[in-house]
């Protein structure tokens, strides 16, 4: 028989998950903030707050997935262990939801500090992205379990606007006459859009890999992921383009933004990301993806550190 469950297991290791939000938190923050000291308006206060509003939502959002999942599958074969810390009362639906809403709360406070600094833009942002994280996986009708959705909702809010919104509230915060007075879709650069691109798309990567490893569990339980519903060679091939496209975002600084080389340098993790993806397209059982989420979120962060130098020094 299994050992018991421990509420140090289930709290840091099935929903902290630093190898997982930490990277997805901390990519957006490094990329926008290395862009904003380009361009001469880096600001320390509202990129940690950015950082932090953002992992926020993300642990919001993994509790709340975790939540839902249990309430609708009791016996739900594919968290054993969770399972059991809750028959064994180490964990409550109760603490649950304290939990979500305390993560909510916080980053709510730390988005009106934010919107002192970008105006209504910032709100109206910081509250979709609430909503997006509580939608993935609430309600009748949960986005990324029934309607496939999960995949762009990842690569829109995890990424390209986690990214652009960091990059504006630094950038109002540190020249606020030439941004507050300008229209938001003028005030968002071209720039910034394709420097949010590699976060988006590795970013989405990670849940890719969720959700081919999840494939059968999730057929039973009726949910249609997009790996459920195009099948996990598809879902290998989307992998493969998300990583194609993070690697090759950097030449457009190159070739069109007029940046230096040294924002190539997120080349250099390319060997690693070959080895990820090389075990990704060959693992073929629930076991053997386990720890290739942890893998591609290392491959996450190592891009995004160094897509962030090249771009603070190019």
């Amino acid at each position: 028989m299994s050992p018991g469950v421990t509420r140090h297991e289930v709290w840091l290791r099935m929903l902290l998950y630093p190898r997982h939000t930490l990277p997805t938190a901390a990519a957006p923050a490094l990329v926008a903030s290395a862009l904003a000291r380009h361009d001469g308006v880096f600001a320390l206060g509202p990129a940690l707050l950015a950082f932090a509003a953002g992992f926020l939502v993300q642990l919001g959002g993994v509790i709340t997935d975790n939540y839902n999942n249990l309430r609708r599958h009791g016996d739900d074969a594919e968290h054993p262990r969770f399972v059991l810390a809750l028959r064994e009362g180490v964990v409550t639906f109760g603490e649950l939801r304290l939990a979500i809403a305390g993560c909510y709360a916080l980053a709510m406070a730390a988005g009106l500090a934010l919107v002192l600094a970008g105006g209504w833009p910032v709100l109206a942002i910081g509250l979709a992205a609430i909503a997006a994280s509580l939608l993935y996986s609430s309600g009748p009708f949960p986005l990324g379990d029934r309607l496939g959705l999960g995949d762009p909702l990842f690569f829109t809010f995890f990424g390209v606007v986690s990214v652009m919104a960091t990059y504006y509230v630094e950038a109002t915060a540190q020249a606020p006459a030439r941004f507050l007075d300008t229209p938001l879709a003028s005030a968002v650069t071209w720039t910034a859009f394709v420097a949010s691109l590699p976060v988006a798309a590795l970013t989405t990567s990670i849940l890719v890999i969720d959700n081919i490893r999840d494939l059968d569990f999730d057929r039973q339980k009726g949910e249609h992921t997009l790996a459920v519903l195009i099948g996990p060679r598809w879902s290998r091939v989307e992998y493969l383009a998300l990583q194609a496209l993070a690697y090759l975002a950097p030449l457009w600084f190159v070739l069109r933004a007029g940046f230096g080389p040294l924002v190539l340098l997120p080349l250099l993790s390319l060997p690693y990301a070959v080895i990820v993806a090389r075990q990704v397209m060959r693992a073929q059982t629930h076991e053997a993806l386990i720890p290739m989420t942890p893998r591609a979120g290392q491959v996450l962060l190592a891009h995004a550190v160094l897509f962030a130098i090249g771009l603070a020094l190019g």
